[in-house]
Order: C-alpha cells, then sequence, then structure tokens
C-alpha cells in the first residue's frame, strides 16, 4: 500500500491570486506522485486543476477548516 500524504488547499481566494496557488499545489502533486506518494488534496474550490481526477490522488471539496480536515484524516488515514 502506498503512502498517502493530506495536501491542504488555499481555501478561499481573491481575484487574481488563484493563478499562483493553483499552480503550485499542482506542483506538488506532482512531485508527490512522481516519488511514489498517494496524494489526498482538500480544497474547496472546484475551478482547481488540483481537483481534475488523476490516479493516486483523492480529492475532497471541503472547506480548509479544522472540522473537515479532521474527517478527512479520520477516513484515509494519511
Amino acid at each position: 500500500m502506498k503512502r498517502s500524504i493530506l495536501l491542504l488547499g488555499s481555501g478561499g481566494l481573491s481575484i487574481g491570486q488563484a493563478g499562483e496557488f493553483d499552480y503550485s499545489g499542482t506542483q506538488a502533486i506532482r512531485s508527490l506522485l512522481a516519488e511514489g506518494f498517494r496524494v489526498i488534496v482538500v480544497n474547496p474550490n472546484i475551478a482547481t486543476v488540483q481537483t481534475d481526477p488523476q490516479e493516486d490522488v483523492a480529492v475532497y471539496l471541503y472547506p480548509v477548516e479544522a472540522h473537515w480536515v479532521e474527517r478527512v484524516i479520520a477516513k484515509e488515514r494519511p
């Protein structure tokens, strides 16, 4: 079984910020996948590239808040 890493998205963004955060998050996912990890993403922004379906990536469209992140951790056990 692959080791999993939890990646938290940037949460709510202002106009003009989305590109930088989307790019850095996408690069993090690529790097982690290349190292053989399974990636679990919590990101409320459905429009981001980070939420596109990929093998070995589980996406949760939840707010980046403690309550929701705790639920993901309890389910996924990263």
